[in-house]
């Protein structure tokens, strides 16, 4: 994978910084290439590193180094051509700027929210400690009245074998396979079949139940403790939750404790795209 080139290498008018000899551990400040007098320094490069996708940061370490002050070396051959001067620049500085703060200040409040402690705590308290979940596991065949779904109620209670009745009339998709849906949590279903599903008996069959789909005939086979994730399994998942929920709090300690004063003024709202309005 590489990274992708704003321009052509040769067109680039840069000074690289030669190879100097050996000497102590390089700081911040150490510059490693200069761009018609400006520097690139280990910190330029540690900085933009931080700030790239994942995909980025899986490369190794010298492609990615490479990869990353090419980056820079071409920025600041085309930022020479841009005239600073401009309002719409520094207007557009002015909110990377504010972007870049909002984004320090976020990511210091998510990582402050994730320890292994409070993940583990999260977990227990989701999880580990939380009352056992069941599992359902049933069968149902499907008709479109209820004088139907009485008739298959008499035939199965008197003796007929419930897969093959619901083979030979269940109009439901599980029909050919006896009308089995296997495990079922609570919340799978529509509620009118989980209510009559699970007020059933194992080896119970219900009277009939009507649906949006139409009319049940249920026969509940038996019932288990749904098994608990492991940490590992739901630790991604835990994680953007309590994150989530950090910054959504933090949001709202600002919004409640800032000064903010909307100005409010009207004016046609596709006034947005007037770019021209930024150098006026």
């Amino acid at each position: 994978m590489k990274f992708t080139r704003l321009i052509a290498a040769s067109s680039v008018a840069v000074m690289m910084a030669t190879v100097a000899p050996a000497q102590d551990a390089p700081t911040a400040q150490t510059v490693l290439a200069t761009v018609n007098g400006k520097e690139i320094t280990v910190g330029h490069v540690i900085a933009l590193t931080r700030r790239l996708p994942e995909r980025f940061q899986q490369l190794e370490d010298k492609d990615l180094y490479k990869g990353v002050l090419d980056q820079l070396i071409q920025q600041t051959a085309l930022a020479e051509d841009v005239d600073t001067s401009k309002k719409s620049i520094q207007i557009a500085i002015e909110n990377e700027t504010r972007a870049l703060l909002a984004s320090e200040t976020l990511t210091k409040i998510e990582n402050a929210a994730v320890s292994d402690e409070q993940v583990q705590a999260a977990y227990d308290e989701a999880f580990a400690n939380a009352p056992a979940e069941m599992e359902y596991k049933a069968s149902h065949i499907l008709v479109e009245t209820e004088e139907e779904a009485k008739e298959l109620v008499k035939t199965i209670k008197g003796g007929a074998d419930f897969a093959e009745t619901a083979k030979e009339n269940s109009t439901g998709p599980s029909g050919p396979n006896g009308g089995d849906l296997g495990w079922m949590a609570k919340g799978r279903t529509v509620p009118e079949f989980e209510n009559a599903m699970i007020a059933l008996e194992p080896g119970e069959v219900s009277d009939p139940v009507k649906s949006q789909f139409g009319w049940h005939v249920i026969k509940l086979a038996e019932t288990r403790e749904a098994p608990k994730p492991t940490l590992e399994e739901v630790r991604e998942q835990l994680v953007e939750q309590m994150k989530a929920q950090a910054v959504a709090e933090h949001m709202e300690t600002i919004e409640d404790s800032a000064e903010i004063n909307r100005v409010e003024i009207e004016f046609d709202p596709s006034i947005i795209r007037d770019t021209e309005l930024l150098d006026n």
